[in-house]
């Protein structure tokens, strides 16, 4: 390193970036600013942080000044102060991650939650929305309990929680509640709406004209060149570009794609676990961004900045700038996904047909035609802001607005179907494409899978390279290699599993003692989906496997899936569980499998072990409480 007395890379970023003790108190930025509502958000995909900044943005109409506010970058310890401020009001969007888990930017705040019982938070006025999936186990759990927190330490709830579900329509759910929030606000203060709701905007375009290309952000998602020149510790903030190694395609046939990629990870210091979840930074497809600019008359290389308006936020802009057009709608803005209401909302002000104006408005209302009309037009035609401005042309935004609008392209995560004992520089991913065709005939290509599949181990003789950082996972295999592992994954839900095999294959290599490892494993045909079967038939052949248990759902007249050979297999299974401590993983679709799935166990139970269905259901539950029922799923 050159200097002795030089920090450890990780520690000295951390002295360049600590914040004074005053930029962590939003008491007195709030004083400073004359901000009276505060918004925090625990966040995980963007959504949560969304609706704040949405709900502090409201706030301008009923002439109150609002702020959205990460907990992580603030001394949540402050609350109790809040009471300082006149009319002040703490609203928190809070996400649910996983399996009731709060959100990586909301766990210190829920931490602070429960350690602290002699906290006196009665001069705090609030209220919770909460954002979840009905599909998972803890639905909502993370809003549910900040929720109740709050009351026990003494805060005031001036109106209800309110419950997004992400398996129905979360916009919808936000929309209603926020239409009946705003008048509870508007009556506990005595306040009154400003009349008409014109469009505010947040941020301020400026062109540069003669600027140094250096300076200029191409995609990188903090550090300026942080590409170009790696630095560790690796995370989201600042990922490691690991070059593909390896990118085939898995099954024989069958129109779909599904593919193995492995990513080179040597060098970069980071380490991970079977279990843990890898997150890619993807781009849009150049074709889409192409037409864009085509459709809005716009020269995409131009360089912006979007600066907001308020200039004591901690948002300076709402993507890296200064950027191009180009690279803000390929790297770092969501130009897929149907707009939420409040981007059509916003963008109705420039269609020059006063119908069309009508609609935009009509959809982002929460009337029932409003509603039934956004539902049918935007959400179950897939139609994206592209889609849109096609069918809609008299609706031609200006780009820097559409650009302040748009929600940030997100990570996705992958369950690492590796092992780190056998590969501890090659981080493998098991993905499915994903290509469909909309009720208006356009075929709709899933961002990250799309951009995955492209990724040639070396193109035009350079190598493919896939921004990327670990997220851990409570997905884990026991401690005691003698437990034995009862693993549940049709499809892709597979790959976590073939890291779980490789470990404990590497484990009777050292000459450990394994338990027994029994897979049930499920596909669509024997000859066209059954990925790694030659890898799953060697571990068979060579002990690792005890039990390889696959379903072919379509390969006979009658439909079988993992649950009916969880059946079949029921007195050996009960046994595993029951006597030998077995640990259960489940991976795959949430929606439908790990529900059946749940229920086969709920069965089992209740006929093996003579329980009632409640006791069965229990039991089940308490398997869950001491880890020993992990689910890894997605909906």
């Amino acid at each position: 390193m050159g200097c002795v007395f030089s920090l450890p890379e990780d520690r000295r970023d951390a002295a360049e970036r600590a914040p004074t003790t005053r930029d962590t108190s939003f008491i007195e930025k709030m004083k400073k600013t004359s901000k009276n509502i505060i918004v925090f958000y625990g966040s995980q995909t963007g959504t949560a942080e969304e609706f704040a900044n949405r709900l502090s943005k409201d706030a301008q109409r009923y002439g109150m000044k609002g702020m959205a506010a990460d907990p992580e970058e603030y001394d949540m310890g402050e609350l109790s102060r809040l009471s300082e401020i006149k009319n002040s009001l703490a609203i928190f969007c809070m996400a649910t991650y996983g399996e009731g888990d709060p959100t990586d930017n909301a766990q210190d705040f829920y931490d602070w939650l429960q350690e602290n019982d002699d906290e006196d938070l009665s001069g705090l006025n609030y209220t919770v929305f909460a954002l979840g999936n009905k599909t998972y186990e803890h639905y909502n759990a993370m809003g549910k309990y900040v929720d109740k927190r709050l009351e026990e330490l003494g805060a005031k709830r001036i109106f209800d929680l309110g419950l997004g579900d992400d398996d129905g329509n979360l916009e919808e759910d936000f929309i209603s509640w926020r239409e009946q929030f705003w008048p509870a606000v508007c009556e506990h203060f005595g306040v009154e709406a400003l009349g008409e709701e014109s469009s505010i905007r947040q941020y301020e375009l400026k062109v540069h004209t003669d600027i140094n290309m250096n300076k200029v952000y191409t995609g990188e998602i903090g550090r300026l060149k942080s590409f170009e020149i790696q630095k560790p510790p690796f995370d989201s903030k600042n990922p490691f570009l690991a070059a593909v190694t390896v990118n085939r395609r898995l099954n024989k046939g069958g129109d779909r794609h599904l593919m193995h990629l492995e990513l080179d990870i040597t060098g970069s210091k980071i380490r991970y676990e079977s279990g843990d979840h890898v997150a890619v930074f993807p781009t849009n497809e150049a074709a889409l961004v192409n037409k864009l600019g085509q459709i809005l008359g716009v020269d995409l290389d131009v360089v912006i900045s979007l600066n907001n308006l308020d200039e004591e936020s901690n948002k300076k802009h709402p993507f890296p700038c200064p950027t191009t057009y180009r690279m803000a709608l390929t790297h770092y803005l969501d130009i897929t996904h149907p707009p939420r209401t409040n981007v059509l909302y916003e963008l109705a002000q420039y269609a020059s047909d006063p119908k069309d104006q009508e609609n935009m408005r009509k959809m982002a209302s929460s009337s029932p035609e409003g509603k039934a009309l956004y539902q049918s037009w935007v959400l179950d035609a897939s139609r994206n802001i592209l889609a849109i401005l096609e069918d809609m042309p008299s609706l031609r935004p200006p780009i820097d607005h559409l650009c302040e609008l748009l929600p940030r392209l997100q990570a996705r995560y992958y369950s690492i179907a590796s092992s780190s004992k056998v590969h501890p520089n090659s981080i493998h991913i098991c993905a499915v494409v994903v290509e469909y065709e909309t009720k208006t005939g356009r075929i709709n290509k899933g961002v990250a899978t799309n951009w995955l599949k492209n990724k040639l181990v070396t193109d035009n003789g350079h190598k493919s390279t896939v921004p990327m950082y670990i997220r851990k996972s409570q997905f884990r295999l026991p401690f005691k290699a003698t437990n034995p592992v009862i693993m549940i994954g049709p499809g892709t839900g597979i790959a976590p599993f073939m890291g779980f095999i490789q470990e404990r294959g590497w484990l009777k290599q050292q000459g450990k003692e394994v338990g027994e490892t029994v897979m049930f494993f499920g596909c669509r045909h024997k000859n066209e989906d059954y990925i790694y079967q030659e890898e799953l038939e060697e571990a068979e052949s060579n002990g690792v496997l005890t039990q390889l248990n696959v379903a072919f759902s379509r390969d006979q007249e009658q439909k079988v899936y993992v649950q009916h050979l969880l059946k079949k297999n029921k007195e050996h299974i009960w046994n595993l569980i029951h006597s030998d401590n077995a640990h259960i993983y489940i991976c795959g679709d949430a929606r439908n499998m790990a529900k059946d799935v749940q229920a086969a166990f709920h069965d089992i139970a209740e006929e093996l072990g003579g329980m009632t269905r409640t006791q069965a259901t229990d039991y089940i539950k308490k398997l869950m409480t001491k880890g020993r029922y992990s689910q890894d799923v997605w909906s």
